[in-house]
């Protein structure tokens, strides 16, 4: 095999590599868009399956500026959540931390029996 025949073959691997990966989004984003019908996204699908590159470069261009948009909004939810679990992670504390921290302000005399039980209590409710 000579230089220029792997040249040849890279490109083409390329470019099959490149249109399998249009055809997924564009199947993909036909799932993702909640304004089509369950007959429009069989149609969609039935002409990316019998006229691949032809429905797949209509779909782009019809509906191309709402893929974008779906996946912008997606990817704006999904960085929302982890946030949010983030968040939820960070600020949560566990019944064990609380009695420690309790016990620890009633060894040093911050605290008396009564508010140490009260508190011990209070971490305990929180958990179940």
């Amino acid at each position: 095999m000579s230089v220029w025949e792997f040249f040849v073959w890279f490109f083409w691997f390329y470019i099959v590599i490149s249109c399998i990966s249009i055809f997924i989004r564009v199947i993909i984003d036909v799932f993702r868009d909640p304004e089509l019908s369950g007959w429009a996204k069989a149609l969609w699908l039935l002409f990316l399956v019998f006229l691949p590159f032809l429905g797949a470069f209509i779909y782009v261009i019809v509906r191309g500026r709402d893929m974008g948009r779906r996946g912008m909004t997606a990817s704006r939810e999904a960085e929302e959540r982890i946030d949010d679990d983030i968040r939820s992670a960070a600020t949560s504390t566990s019944a064990v931390s609380d009695i420690e921290t309790a016990k620890r302000l009633l060894d040093s005399g911050a605290v008396t029996p009564a508010e140490y039980d009260a508190l011990k209590a209070k971490a305990l409710r929180g958990t179940a």
